[in-house]
């Protein structure tokens, strides 16, 4: 139960401290992320926060606050500065309404599950464009925050103890979203440097 404890409290604080050197490459203007995909990140990841919550799987609650806190924060930070990309895309548009839909089909189902799987989806799409972004312009991005955040779902994927969907979905799309934002970006790094 101790190491249980510890890991969701870790995955938790490693989440929001992945967060830092994203934030501090926005402030010194390497990292330029685009403030509607992180956006749409903040809307998603407290949508199944929620639904985690009403479902009582508490380290997958943690891992999503944790998470929405640190989508936020890059949010404000790239409005406040002139680093961000603010640009608003079709898909952004689709995203956020894919958002609200997953919510109206959780309340008119009366299942969480329902949010959790929309919300999934929607999250996929949204990560596209920064996706494409880092395939682009990978010196633009910072791996590391894609790494810790891959490091923190690990560590709520590991005292995950129940196969809903509320519990195990979200954190399972973490860590293969983030470890795949953070090879693109590595391998993309390296191969125009060459």
């Amino acid at each position: 139960m101790v190491l249980t404890n510890i890991l969701i409290v870790l995955g938790g604080v490693i989440t929001v401290v992945a967060s830092i050197p994203y934030l501090v490459g926005v402030i010194r203007g390497t990292t330029k992320p685009r403030v509607a995909s992180w956006f749409v990140w903040s809307v998603l990841t407290g949508i199944s926060c929620v639904a985690a919550l009403v479902e009582h799987q508490y380290p997958t609650m943690i891992l999503l606050l944790a998470a929405s806190l640190e989508t936020l924060a890059v949010v404000v930070l790239g409005l406040k500065l002139r680093h961000g990309d603010k640009k608003i895309e079709r898909i952004d548009i689709v995203c956020l309404t894919g958002a609200v839909i997953g919510a109206i089909l959780w309340w008119a189902f009366n299942s969480p599950a329902i949010a959790v799987i929309a919300t999934i989806a929607i999250d996929l799409i949204g990560g596209v464009p920064t996706l494409i972004h880092s395939w682009k312009k990978p010196d633009e991005e910072t791996w590391v925050t894609f790494f810790l955040s891959f490091l923190g779902a690990i560590c709520t994927l590991l005292v995950v103890n129940s196969w809903r969907v509320t519990a195990f979905a979200y954190p399972l799309f973490l860590v293969v979203i983030n470890l795949t934002f953070t090879l693109v970006i590595i391998v993309r790094r390296r191969a125009l440097a060459i």
